[in-house]
């Protein structure tokens, strides 16, 4: 039987690049110039291209072949934030992009041409890449999408603390809505992370040429002002002594070998994190040098996604490493930042957003169900779907494998405490309302929570919050899925322009979620706007499917199945995926047609 673990290295999929709220001070001179009197008529922000360095160190790993090209560039944005707003009606409706321009009182929006965004995980095509050898020989030539959210720091003092947009581009193919933006005074790394291939470089020097593609220049009025980058690319090996080349910096920014929810861990601050989660892959990844990007930063959903691409700014990390190898070469330049690692108000591409704190005693007076804003939990298709035979574990058997998806359309979000009667196994479980003010203002009982101590998972489940089912051609049940209890975390943004949208909620990592064996209280959250995703990739929690005929079939993802949950809407809690069962026993086959206009299996 695979692992989470190992299931998630062979199905590789994307998770988006993260903001972080470190503040780095961009140095003057190296601010690409004004844009001409043609492009600064275009209303908007002013925005530009800039270079953070004019040289970065890549490394070229022996154990995985390639190069992530990180160049240190970033978009900035001044006189206003580069905000947008990104919608789909429904599946059956495409995805509009809207340029969101705020003048004082004044707010103008500027729908993008239609097809030029096609989902939810930025702006494709936005930039292009030409990298030419030491003897002047074009090498690659590619072009790379732009994140507005991706990581970023300030560019001037005066600016705004804390970015006030969310902190990821969404990669669920069901995502209904998204907000992006670059601050006010801050800039956005150009740097498209896992949503780029790494390229193919041999060790030696480059010179590589960044620039904005003219479709988005014209559309945004961004000066025609390209970045030029001396890249070295040095090849070495995981197992390379710290004490080798790269030293200092080698040993700053290596990643952790355990790149799940544990691996999580401050370039300068390398202590570890909390406990593994709930079967998200324990990755590793190739060591970054401090000078790139390309460690783990945060929030892999409960399944197989890789840690999201890099959300450091390279500048930062050089800065870290040289500052423990006992200089600070950036300080006189202007480069400045606090002390990087995660702690209260500071995150910076390590981070693990803390999850929301139980109260400590039980709720005391009567419960009722206020008249208050309540969630709104629903479900989204399945997707992700595969399938699999029991491996070693569970010879002859048949496994269809897929990935769910319940979040919360608000206005309200769920909050669900748990609490431990002493010799009890079970917690006894509540769910909390609150009123506009966000005061609690009434409690339920709402089942329980228990301790699953699989591998993997180890951690509070709170019973009952969603259900799996297979059903006939005839949408009759055939099969269900074990799986029933479940720890919330905010692992995807599902839709963030819903009314009372959290674009920053706690609990978005799973260590930090759901408790030990030992507590004798727990709090879970689903934010409004956020979606807690499971992968089925362990026999047990997947459909066995060994002795059922090939022919059509539904997967139904149902939230809140008992109706314990208060909820504003019980009616638009089931979502269907059809699927296709083929093959024989032992080679069974899936066919995932597309869900409206959403063709991800």
């Amino acid at each position: 039987m695979m692992t989470r673990s190992q299931q998630g290295r062979t199905n590789r999929l994307a998770r988006p690049s993260i903001a972080v709220a470190a503040a780095v001070a961009v140095t003057a001179g190296v601010v690409a110039a004004a844009p001409d009197a043609k492009t600064a008529a275009v209303a908007g922000p002013k925005l530009s291209l800039i270079a953070a360095s004019k040289s970065v160190t890549l490394d070229s790993w022996k154990e995985e072949p390639g190069v992530y090209l990180d160049l240190g560039t970033y978009l900035t944005s001044e006189k206003g934030a580069f905000e947008f707003k990104v919608t789909r009606k429904s599946y059956k409706d495409p995805v509009v992009a809207s340029q969101i321009i705020r003048n004082g009182k004044k707010t103008t929006t500027k729908v993008l041409p239609a097809g030029l965004v096609k989902d939810f995980s930025g702006l494709p095509g936005f930039m292009t890449v030409d990298v030419v050898d030491a003897a002047g020989k074009s090498v690659l030539k590619k072009t790379e999408s732009f994140c507005p959210n991706n990581a970023s720091g300030r560019v001037r003092p005066d600016a705004p603390a804390n970015s006030k947009f969310p902190q990821s581009c969404p990669a669920n193919p069901f995502t209904l809505g998204s907000v992006w933006g670059v601050e006010n005074g801050w800039a956005a790394n150009t740097y498209a992370g896992y949503y780029s291939a790494p390229v193919q470089l041999a060790a030696g020097t480059y010179t590589a040429k960044i620039s904005v593609t003219k479709k988005y220049r014209d559309l945004f009025g961004i000066a025609n002002k390209p970045q030029s980058v001396k890249v070295t690319v040095r090849e070495r090996s995981w197992e390379q002594p710290e004490g080798g080349s790269g030293g200092a910096a080698a040993k700053v920014a290596s990643s952790s070998p355990h790149a799940g929810h544990a691996g999580h861990q401050a370039a300068a601050d390398p202590a570890p994190s909390g406990h593994a989660g709930h079967g998200a892959p324990a990755r590793t990844d190739a060591p970054a040098a401090a000078t790139t990007g390309a460690g783990a930063t945060f929030n892999v959903g409960h399944g197989p996604y890789p840690p999201a691409p890099p959300a450091l700014p390279w500048a930062l990390k050089k800065q870290a490493a040289e500052k423990q190898a006992g200089k600070d070469a950036f300080g006189a330049q202007g480069f400045s930042a606090a002390r990087v690692g995660d702690r209260a108000g500071q995150t910076d591409g390590s981070r693990q957003a803390p999850g929301a704190q139980p109260n400590a005693k039980r709720p005391t007076g009567k419960a009722a169900v206020p008249n208050v804003p309540k969630p709104d939990l629903r479900s989204l298709p399945a997707y992700g779907i595969t399938v699999s035979d029991g491996y070693e574990d569970v010879p002859g058997k048949d496994y269809l494998a897929f990935s769910a998806n319940v979040w919360n359309a608000g206005p309200a979000k769920l909050v669900v405490d748990g609490f431990r009667s002493p010799g009890k196994e079970l917690m006894d479980a509540y769910q909390y309302f609150y009123d506009a003010k966000g005061k609690q203002v009434g409690y339920t009982p709402t089942g329980t929570m228990e301790w699953d101590p699989r591998p993997g998972h180890e951690h509070w489940h709170f019973t009952d919050f969603a259900s799996y089912r297979l059903l006939k051609a005839d949408k009759k049940e055939t099969v269900r899925s074990g799986k029933e209890a479940f720890c919330l975390a905010n692992t995807d943004a599902v839709d963030y322009t819903v009314k009372n949208a959290n674009w920053h909620p706690s609990n978005t990592d799973l260590s930090t979620a759901c408790g030990q064996e030992n507590s004798i209280s727990v709090r879970e959250v689903l934010d409004v706007g956020s979606g807690d995703t499971y992968t089925q990739d362990l026999p047990g929690q997947s459909f066995d499917i060994t002795n059922l005929p090939n022919g059509t079939y539904y997967i139904q993802v149902l939230a809140n199945p008992e109706n314990r949950l208060k909820e504003t809407n019980h009616k638009n809690n089931s979502a269907l995926r059809k699927v296709v069962l083929g093959g024989k026993k032992g080679a069974r086959t899936v066919k995932v047609p597309a869900h409206h206009l959403v063709n991800a299996n």
